[in-house]
């Protein structure tokens, strides 16, 4: 199955754009611009406790 990628909402106007994927166990990171480049994987629980802090910044 192929994942589904979505645009960051941080990204939305601009031309600096990430796409997310949910890769269980890992979520996959991209840059919008070079999708052919490949992505970054990291443990679904830091990617969450990531996306955490950033909401609690915000």
């Amino acid at each position: 199955m192929e994942p589904v990628w979505r645009k960051s909402s941080y990204s939305s106007g601009n031309q600096e754009c990430v796409e997310v994927a949910s890769l269980p166990p890992v979520a996959g990171v991209r840059d919008t611009k070079s999708r052919g480049r490949g992505c970054v994987s990291v443990p679904r629980t830091a990617w969450d406790e990531f996306v955490d802090a950033l909401k609690q910044q915000g």
